[in-house]
């Protein structure tokens, strides 16, 4: 028996070497294989696409929102080209010295940028600043080889013509957030897409956004556009038009704007008495949103917070203000269809009405003496309607206060509307398990106490005493528009409510609030204006209750923050009643000194654009709201001599 050695190794050992890394060789090869097939066979379709997503891109295209006009075809909000900073992940090499570059000349936050790239798919752009400069546009541009993966998109961006001007209304567009996206159906919007977060841009969200567009482009491996090869072009939204007119609502802009030394803080809405259609309204302080058109920086978001004159705060619908007198419109409707009064019932007013222990003041000291409903509402007699208000109770007001379109939201559509307060005996007991006070309905019956209005529903009642007693819905939209014009859709007027009352009844209050006005003695003598018959009721509302002396008898000693609210209501003409207007100037003092003047120059305003034939009205005494009657003069137009009214309305 032989054997052979090498070494120190037998053959058996080399043998069993040789098959051991035979087999070990076949194994990596076989592995090598498997791989092979899993990418070639499995993954194949994968890396494909993969490798032409490398060298071809689907970049979406932005849909072209739709504008929002006025009643007249003007602009209101459109779009304007914006030049956006992009950046794309996969494309950026040296992620340091692109963004220390790019520092160099644009100002951008770095870490929301990173945050955002790692959370982006691979090709998924990310903006680094939206609206940068031309001369930024320029050094990006030239400097395209040293900032790879970086940029430019010209993309439409939200324009509000005109800032600020019924800012609350239009709205505002806005990166839509996680949670948002989540409740959107698949596909409708991405992450960094813009929608609409207040006012008409929300509400009319799936209205003016349109449909968004893509394109197919070749790359090169530095993510740049070599040529396109197919496209599919975005949609445009339509168009919302207004019913707001634009002359009418510069004018009402300037007017509650005020002075830098006095700026204004209040509401003024104008509407159309037959329709319901609001021609002008205004919140102030206002807001510019062009600010959030392209992303609100924080510091221009802190001062809008921050600022104690709450410029945010939509006040036509979501303040809410004692009406002071003007709800004793309420209280007279009330008492004459309750049978309390008749025109000719009489209250002597001393200057204070006594109701057990307690004194309830009348505004003027001195009195009134003896007066009927039709002189009450004139000198806005505080004794007159607490006595009739006593009678009533205050769940009979808080029925016809509800009827008027007080107390309940107006059903506008804006977001944030406030619905105010009408309080009731059960109201009360349900929220401060207290029982109801007669003390309370006396304050009630001229407007303080618990009672909460906002300026919209304050210009609905007016509105609906103007038209007989028709509860309208108030709307800010006449048509949907299609880009091409064609129209969509037409909002028609809409009734929600009847008052019932009888049409004498109604007249009497028209022809009160007519006296307000054009009498001597009225408290809104100051809105009187020539050729065109106005109807108002002036209101001052407390704020907090103060023990007059002669410190504060002028309101410039008492601190701002605690003087009243100054209320105005009114309609025009009174022969055939077409626009109703309410104007609340916080903390302004007298309704009949702060209030009265600028509703004058708003009904002044309209008429200029709107002008009427000429109007025929009686001389002296009632007239129907719909037609004259027939011994009825031409108006003159003449203004008797009359300052601002002293008195406390």
């Amino acid at each position: 028996m032989s054997y052979f050695r090498y070494g120190s190794e037998s053959a058996d050992e080399i043998r069993k070497k040789i098959k051991f890394y035979l087999i070990l060789v076949v194994f990596c090869f076989l592995c090598l294989l498997t791989r092979v097939w899993y990418l070639q066979i499995l993954k194949g379709g994968y890396f494909i696409e993969l490798s032409e997503n490398n060298r071809v891109r689907l970049k979406s295209l932005p849909a072209f929102r739709g504008t929002i006009k006025d009643r007249n075809g003007e602009t209101l909000v459109g779009i304007r080209p914006s030049f956006n900073l992009y950046i794309t992940p996969e494309d950026a090499n040296d992620l340091a010295a692109t963004f220390a570059l790019l520092k160099s000349k644009v100002d951008f936050d770095e870490d929301r940028v990173r945050q955002a790239m790692k959370e982006a798919r691979a090709f998924k752009a990310v903006l680094i600043r939206a609206d940068i400069p031309r001369e930024q546009v320029a050094f990006v541009e030239e400097n395209k080889m040293r900032l790879p993966g970086v940029g430019i998109m010209v993309e439409p961006t939200r324009n509000y013509v005109y800032r600020e001007m019924a800012a609350h209304v239009m709205g505002y567009v806005g990166e839509i957030n996680r949670s948002q996206l989540d409740q959107m159906e698949s596909g409708a919007y991405q992450q960094g897409d813009l929608t609409g977060k207040e006012g008409l841009e929300s509400i009319y969200e799936p209205v003016l956004r349109g449909e968004k567009g893509h394109k197919e482009v070749e790359v090169d491996v530095s993510g740049r556009e070599l040529r396109v090869l197919r496209k599919r072009d975005p949609l445009s939204g339509d168009n919302l038009v207004l019913t707001l007119d634009a002359r009418i609502q510069k004018t009402l802009e300037t007017m509650m704007t005020g002075t830098p030394e006095k700026p204004v803080s209040g509401s003024a809405v104008l509407m159309k008495v037959q329709t319901g259609e609001i021609l002008a309204v205004a919140s102030k302080p206002s807001f510019d949103g062009n600010l959030f058109a392209t992303g609100i920086s924080q510091e221009d978001w802190k001062a809008l917070i921050q600022d104690k004159r709450h410029p945010l705060q939509n006040r036509f619908i979501s303040g809410q203000y004692p009406p002071g007198s003007t709800f004793k419109i309420v209280t007279a409707l009330a008492g004459l269809e309750e049978g309390i009064i008749t025109p000719e019932t009489e209250v002597y007013c001393p200057g204070h009405y006594r109701l057990g222990r307690g004194t309830y003041r009348c505004w003027k000291r001195a009195g009134h003496g003896s007066v009927n409903l039709h002189d009450a509402l004139v000198q806005s007699c505080d004794v007159f309607f607490y006595t009739i208000g006593h009678q009533l109770g205050i769940d009979t007001l808080a029925q016809y206060a509800n009827k008027l379109g007080l107390g309940r939201p107006t059903g506008l559509g804006l977001s944030g509307e406030k619905p105010g307060l009408i309080p009731t005996q059960q109201w009360k007991k349900k929220k401060k398990n207290e029982a109801w006070l007669a003390g309370e309905t006396i304050s009630a019956s001229i407007g303080q106490g618990f009672n909460l209005v906002t300026p919209l529903q304050q210009a609905l009642m007016t509105a609906t005493v103007a038209n007989g007693g028709i509860l309208l819905k108030p709307h800010l939209v006449k048509r949907i528009e299609e880009a091409s014009g064609r129209v969509r859709e037409i909002f028609d007027p809409e009734i929600v409510g009847r008052v019932n009352a009888r049409p004498e009844n109604m007249e009497l209050i028209r022809d009160a609030l007519r006296g307000v006005v054009n009498e001597d003695r009225g408290t809104g003598r100051v809105a009187r204006m020539d050729n065109i018959v106005v109807s108002g009721k002036t209101g001052t509302a407390q704020v907090v209750h103060l023990r007059v002396t002669e410190d504060t008898e002028d309101d410039e000693e008492i601190p701002y923050q605690f003087r009243d609210h100054a209320w105005f209501v009114a309609f025009a003409p009174y022969e055939k009643p077409e626009v109703a207007v309410a104007v609340l100037v916080e903390h302004g003092g007298h309704g009949g000194s702060a209030a009265a003047p600028l509703a004058k120059k708003l009904m002044e305003a309209y008429f200029t654009y709107y002008p009427v034939k000429e109007l025929t009205v009686r001389a002296g005494g009632p007239a129907s709201a719909n037609a004259p009657p027939a011994n009825a003069q031409p108006v003159k137009g003449t203004r008797e001599a009359g300052g601002v009214s002293d008195e406390a309305d």
